[in-house]
């Protein structure tokens, strides 16, 4: 669809600005809210990198001009009525300014049933240890100590999951292994690599 025939489907409000979400394409988790004007979705279209419009500062700003973690454009949609705006995108590093991979992450009402991906959970407490320092906490700790610590804990650990490969023990591999995931997300944090990057890599070599 040209872009002059896209604007006519869309419904702005008395300001000329629609809501737009933005959406993981890898994980599918919601991660924000912000509003598009005409402007802003000629330039997302354009530059494949997401821009909105601050109604705040009452200009355009593209996510992640100031802190990196832009939002690479993979789908654009809009809803049956025209009058919000789905973004699929590939999240460069967390989508909140707070440093959460997700805007959405104040609870009100939880289904305490629901398993949730335990790999994306412990990622985003790490990402909260990292900006609300824990005392005594172990993650804390291989933070505070940097890169080289970080990385001499994997090469441990993947020492550690060869060793338990070779024993008969079941359980015990299946702890190394996860000692050596957890080490690893605590890099992709220190590295500002999100689960979103890496569900995608994976996903381009399955295809």
């Amino acid at each position: 669809m040209e872009y002059k025939e896209l604007i006519k489907k869309i419904q702005f409000d008395e300001k000329g600005l629609v809501p737009a979400v933005a959406q993981d394409i890898n994980t599918k988790k919601v991660l924000m809210l912000a509003y598009m004007n005409e402007e802003s979705i000629k330039k997302t279209l354009e530059e494949k990198k997401v821009c909105y419009y601050s109604r705040s500062r009452e200009k355009l700003w593209t996510k992640g001009e100031t802190s990196g973690n832009f939002q690479i454009l993979k789908n654009f949609s809009y809803d049956c009525d025209g009058d919000t705006i789905l973004l699929e995108v590939e999240q460069k590093g967390p989508a909140c300014h707070t440093g959460k991979y997700s805007c959405f992450h104040n609870y009100v009402v939880k289904d305490e049933d629901k398993k949730e991906d335990i790999i994306n959970k412990i990622y985003d407490t790490i990402i909260d240890r990292k900006n609300n320092p824990v005392e005594n906490s172990y993650t804390n700790y291989l933070l505070e100590e940097g890169l080289d610590k970080i990385l001499k804990k994997i090469a441990e650990e993947s020492g550690e999951v060869i060793i338990a490969s070779k024993n008969e023990d079941k359980s015990e591999l299946i702890y190394e292994i996860s000692d050596l995931v957890y080490h690893t997300l605590v890099l992709m944090v220190e590295k500002n690599v999100n689960i979103g990057e890496i569900k995608g890599e994976l996903y381009k070599r399955h295809k």
